[in-house]
Parts: structure tokens; C-alpha cells; sequence
């Protein structure tokens, strides 16, 4: 493998200086620099290439025991190369191209490459279906798609394409194949210098520099669109919740067709002068994933809980952890038996984050901060949260609200501008100066914050508030369950009642006596209202492509 270089440079002193000696100095004085015509690709890539050309950007391996090493020299290099490729191809500033490359590297030239052209770009998951597609392509006017060599993901955009009149452009990495550009080939024959656009064909803060299909858990996917500030949103994600080093190595698990990639796979990451790890794998081994943390001595490690939830049923000390020094998870609530087993089996606090793809990390257990499991931790500076009732008006501690974002003073660095070609849906969800983020949540009286569900998954029974995620972490405590959800069920007497739907571990199986076993501990956790009169054994819950589960699917909603 390529040798390491971590020579431990960073861009903060352009965009973020400052250290802070507390949560509360980081509030008050914590600031983003915002240069006019920020553009990532010119002024951070082609920079940190300037400064540390030698420094290692991107580490690179997949399941199959290939690797590979980037610097930031060659990373600049290679996204000049794919910005002439795309160019010659006929893209151009505005345009829309929609990249389907999974972990591969070459997402990270051609990501920077759209950028520095001013095309939007769209990353996407390898799951979508031809439906899924022609929606997208439609929805955003895409012009090109960019697509990794699988023939049955390369099979669908052929046939959303005869619905498709603005996808003009196909093109993939590694493969040669009728009507569609070979791009690893364009690539490395196009130019190593591209120059910074000029005049017209310049970007502006304001242009559009990210588009994201949000999965949903209910409804048609929405478009969520960013501008060009948005990587500078992510240097308080990268180096004051990610915790990333200099020279370090960092290490988000996510594939690049979701935000939680831009989160932690590229933009305040390299800002913050950390290398990325990318481990490129089709089906998740725990025991492959401590090897490569261990083998590649990853400094900064974030995963969703449901990683975590599997890690801690591994023999965890038997692998070399030393490089290791920070640990964070988001992407879902964090159920405190999983903090507890996780620390107990390396010593490291996992700190949670919130936010979403329509902003950066919102809320967050910093380093200052002492962490309280189950908790998301306490606001982001420059992000005004407030919890408000159904009618609008603030909470007081210790009362459930829906998690809000105040933009009536002023608009985080980062947060989105809207819903892209969809003006009455951005209303509905940002009006009266305040953000609506769909979660609820309470606060207790240290001002931490307490996920507790979508507003969509909360219910009442007997006249009871419910919300998934406490009666969830409750039967997550018990080892013989490995997953569930919480829904309502109708119920003649109280309206709705609780049901559990549950995915066993391994060395249980489903029957009366565990149903009730399972009842019993939740009353003894939780307040004994709460228990489910109801619990399904199930194989596995039904996912949206990203993921989270669609409790909307086992409510049987029509939606």
C-alpha cells in the first residue's frame, strides 16, 4: 500500500480559528468565516494540495483486500482530470448529474470535479429501483448519471432513461458498454489542470451545490437543496463533534449516496486536515469491520447505533484499538444499553449528534460536555433550537415538543435553502421564522436534549403521550432482542395500544413465555403504562433505502 503521510495540516485558520475552554466559550465565540464565491473544490482541495501536497486525503479498501492511498495533490489532480472528462461530455454550470458510486473512489474525483464546474450533484444509493429513478430524473431534470459497473443498477437507468427526456448523459466507472461513457478511462486521458471558471460560469455561494432525495418514512422523497457555504456548515460536525485530528484518520461508516457521507466522508474532514477512511464493502461483517479500524489505525471512528448495536456482540478485545481516540454515532437515536456495553468493552463514550439532511449537526454531546446516555446533548453554535407544541408555542423543561430550528434571527452556515422546485412544501415545514424538523424531543434542566420520536410515530393510549424510542431502548436492554419498533395498534378500550414489532438475537426463538418476559421487563424499566399489550416476532423490520424503519409500513398506514 501507498505510504501515509500525515503531515497534520489544516484550513481552520481560514474558515474557523479559535480554541475554546468551554461548551459556553464555544457558543458564545465560535464563528465561520464565509469568503464570497466559496467554491470546496478551488479553496480547499486545490489549497490543502498548495499547502501539503503530500498529505495523505483519502485511504481507500474494499472486501476483496484491494487498497489504495490519495493525497491531496492527486486528489486535485484527479478532479481536474474528471472536471475536463465532464466538460468534454457536455456538462456544464447548472446542470444536474447524479453520481451512483457507492464507496468507490472515484466518487471523490468526480464530487469535487462537479463542483469546481458548478454542476449539482446528486448522490445517490445503488438501491434504486427503475421507479425510483424515473421519479428522480423527472423530479431534478437530470442530465447525466454516473453510475458504478453493476449490470443490474446500469439495466435500470437504461430503462428509466425511455422516460427520462433530460437524461442525456450515462456514463459508469471500470466498464465498457454500448451508449455509456467509460469514465475511468475519460479520466485519466483528460488534462490535470482545469482552470477556475470566470465570469458567468463562476459559482456563487448561492448556487445550487447539493441535491439530496430524502428517503422518507412516509411519501414521495423530497429535494433538499444546498448551496455552496454547506461544506463550510460541516467544520463544527468534523472537528468540534467528530472530534477529527489533523494528520488523523477518520472513519464515518456510510455509504455515498446519503448525507451522512457529506456529513463525515469529505467536506469538514478535510477542512479540519484528517484523512478519510473508506472501506468498500457489499455486506457488513462486524468482525471485518474491527479489522479494519485496527489495521488501518483509524484516530476517529462514527457509526449509526445499529453498527454499534452488532460491534458490542463481538470480542472487541482482541482487536488493536490503539490508534483509535474518539468515537461518535447519529443517524438514529443511541439506546443508553448500547453506550453502556460499549464503554464497558473499550473505555470510549460514544457522543451523540443530531441533525438532518436539511442541516448540519444540530445538537450534540461536545467534548466539554459530559455525556449522559440517551441523550443528543445540547444545541450547535450558530443554531437557535427551541421545542414548540402543536401550537406553536415554546415548551417548558421537561415537556415534550417538536424540535425546531429559530432562523427568524439568523440562518445557520450550512442549513438548506429549501425544497428544491417545491415552494408550498418548503412552507409547510419552515414558516414563522422557525424551521419544523418533524422530531420530537424534551430537555431536561441541564439543557440536554432527549430524543423521544418522529412526530408521525408518536401516539397516544389511555390518554398517554407515546413515544417509540423509550419503550425501544427498554427492550433493547433485554439480550434477546436485537431490534424492534413501537407503534400504535387500535384498541376499543384505550384508543390505540403499544405494540412491540421484535427481531430476535440469535439463541431465542418466539413464544408466549418470552412475550411476557419481554412485558414484564419493560414495566420495570420504563413506567409500567407503557408496556406493550402487544409483541410480533418478526425475521426483520421493513426499511426505507436508508435504513430507518418504516413504522408507517407496520402500522399498515396508507401512505
Amino acid at each position: 500500500m501507498s505510504q501515509h503521510k500525515p503531515a497534520g495540516k489544516d484550513l481552520l485558520d481560514i474558515y474557523a480559528p479559535g480554541t475554546f475552554s468551554s461548551y459556553e466559550d464555544f457558543v458564545k465565540n465560535y464563528k465561520v468565516n464565509v469568503p464570497e464565491n466559496f467554491n470546496f473544490g478551488f479553496d480547499v482541495v486545490d489549497e490543502m494540495a498548495r499547502r501539503a501536497p503530500d498529505q495523505t486525503a483519502l485511504v481507500w479498501c474494499d472486501d476483496k483486500g484491494a487498497e489504495a492511498v490519495f493525497t491531496f495533490k492527486q486528489i486535485m489532480e484527479k478532479s481536474n482530470r474528471a472536471a475536463n472528462a465532464l466538460k468534454a461530455l457536455g456538462i456544464k454550470k447548472g446542470d444536474v448529474v447524479m453520481l451512483i458510486l457507492k464507496r468507490r473512489y472515484e466518487f471523490w474525483f468526480l464530487s469535487v470535479a462537479l463542483h469546481k464546474i458548478g454542476a449539482a450533484c446528486i448522490p445517490a444509493t445503488h438501491l434504486l429501483t427503475v421507479k425510483d429513478l424515473k421519479y428522480r430524473n423527472s423530479a431534478a431534470g437530470i442530465k447525466m448519471i454516473i453510475s458504478v459497473g453493476d449490470e443490474t443498477i446500469m439495466n435500470a437507468i437504461d430503462e428509466s432513461q425511455k422516460e427520462s427526456p433530460t437524461l442525456t448523459q450515462k456514463a459508469c466507472i471500470t466498464t465498457d458498454r454500448p451508449g455509456w461513457t467509460n469514465m475511468s478511462k475519460a479520466i485519466e486521458a483528460a488534462s490535470p489542470v482545469f482552470a477556475r471558471p470566470t465570469g458567468a460560469e463562476a459559482t456563487t455561494n448561492s448556487d445550487i451545490f447539493l441535491l439530496y432525495f430524502t428517503s422518507g418514512t412516509t411519501g414521495m422523497p423530497k429535494m433538499v437543496k444546498h448551496n455552496y457555504t454547506y461544506p463550510l456548515g460541516h467544520i463544527v460536525t468534523a472537528k468540534y463533534w467528530q472530534n477529527v485530528q489533523a494528520g488523523g484518520l477518520h472513519f464515518t461508516v456510510a455509504d455515498t449516496g446519503w448525507a451522512k457521507a457529506a456529513w463525515g466522508k469529505i467536506y469538514g474532514q478535510w477542512i479540519a486536515g484528517t484523512a478519510i477512511m473508506v472501506y468498500d464493502y457489499d455486506r457488513f461483517v462486524p468482525k471485518d469491520m474491527c479489522t479494519v479500524i485496527a489495521k488501518y489505525k483509524v484516530t476517529t471512528y462514527c457509526a449509526p447505533p445499529t453498527i454499534f448495536r452488532y460491534l458490542i456482540k463481538e470480542d472487541l478485545s482482541s482487536y488493536d484499538f490503539s490508534g483509535l481516540k474518539y468515537c461518535i454515532t447519529a443517524g438514529e437515536p443511541l439506546n443508553p444499553e448500547v453506550y453502556s456495553q460499549f464503554l464497558k468493552m473499550t473505555g470510549f463514550e460514544l457522543r451523540e449528534g443530531f441533525g438532518q439532511t436539511e442541516c448540519t449537526v444540530a445538537v450534540a454531546t461536545y467534548p466539554w460536555l459530559k455525556a449522559k446516555p440517551g441523550s443528543m446533548g445540547k444545541p450547535t453554535p450558530g443554531y437557535d433550537i427551541d421545542l414548540f407544541d402543536d401550537n406553536g408555542r415554546p415548551v417548558e423543561t421537561g415537556e415534550e415538543g417538536q424540535i425546531v430550528i429559530r432562523t427568524d434571527r439568523k440562518k445557520p452556515v450550512g442549513m438548506f435553502d429549501g425544497y428544491y422546485k417545491d415552494e408550498a412544501l418548503t412552507k409547510r415545514a419552515w414558516h414563522d421564522g422557525a424551521y419544523y424538523t418533524g422530531d420530537v424531543a424534551y430537555r431536561d434542566e441541564d439543557g440536554y436534549y432527549w430524543f423521544v420520536g418522529r412526530a408521525d410515530d408518536c401516539f397516544k393510549s389511555s390518554g398517554y403521550r407515546i413515544g417509540p424510542f423509550e419503550i425501544e431502548s427498554a427492550l433493547l436492554e433485554h439480550p434477546a432482542v436485537l431490534e424492534c419498533a413501537i407503534t400504535g395498534v387500535p384498541d376499543p378500550d384505550r384508543g390505540l395500544a403499544i405494540k412491540a414489532t421484535v427481531v430476535l438475537t440469535k439463541n431465542y426463538t418466539g413464544s408466549d413465555a418470552l412475550v411476557k418476559e419481554l412485558q414484564e421487563h419493560v414495566k420495570k424499566v420504563t413506567a409500567p403504562y407503557k408496556y406493550p399489550r402487544i409483541i410480533e416476532f418478526v425475521k426483520e423490520l421493513p426499511k426505507t433505502i436508508s435504513g430507518k424503519i418504516r413504522r408507517v409500513e407496520i402500522r399498515g398506514d396508507k401512505k
